[in-house]
């Protein structure tokens, strides 16, 4: 099953399309597109692979990340995924959105709250959510025990952790969840991060200066 990135927005968030070959279904994860021209990336993506968008999945709600909820919700009417701790997030975001000088559509709310051990589906295979605050208070990954690979947001970068001096962050809390989270998945298990390059469990346990 593809996972394929895109790098969107002033932030250079990473939003992911997940999708399964077979059945051509597909979910976005964290949909960060600033402009026409980012959502076009990824209508054209969608058309030319012939996949039909199920759902917007949420790391966390952290401005970057929402961006482009407003166009998913308005152009494809799918339901949007999110821990309810983050919920907060989206109310707020406005007012982030005024603070970084940042062009905001407001993203609607969700329409469904994940919860720690929640197993989705794309096509045949499952998916399990894991609850990894500390980062924001509501921060979830996505973990595809079949095909080793997790798209983490921002709990964990190549060689790094995400910030923790927003409003909820905690950093001992983000420290702690990645050990019990991340660190516990397969050394081979990829990490699609939302910033930045990929990593694996094992490279970040034995190389991330935050925990040697």
């Amino acid at each position: 099953m593809p996972v394929t990135g895109f790098t969107f927005n002033p932030l250079g968030e990473n939003t992911y399309i997940v999708h399964d070959a077979e059945s051509k279904d597909a979910i976005i994860i964290d949909a960060g597109m600033y402009n026409s021209q980012e959502c076009q990336s990824i209508q054209t993506f969608l058309e030319e692979h012939s996949l039909t968008l199920n759902a917007i999945w949420g790391t966390h709600a952290h401005i970057d990340h929402i961006f482009g909820n407003w166009w998913i919700k308005e152009k494809y009417q799918i339901p949007y995924y999110l821990h309810k701790d983050d919920f907060k997030m989206i109310e707020r975001s406005e007012t982030m959105a005024a603070l970084w000088n940042l062009n905001y559509t407001p993203s609607p709310l969700p329409d469904k709250f994940l919860q720690h051990d929640d197993q989705l589906t794309i096509g045949g295979l499952s998916i399990q959510v894991r609850f990894v605050p500390g980062h924001a208070p509501g921060h979830v990954i996505f973990y595809c025990q079949e095909e080793q690979w997790a798209v983490v947001g921002d709990t964990i970068f190549q060689g790094s952790i995400g910030r923790t001096d927003l409003p909820g962050g905690n950093h001992e809390l983000l420290l702690q969840k990645i050990q019990e989270e991340i660190f516990t998945l397969p050394d081979e298990t990829t990490l699609y991060t939302g910033h930045g390059g990929s990593t694996t469990v094992a490279f970040e346990r034995k190389n991330n200066p935050f925990f040697n």
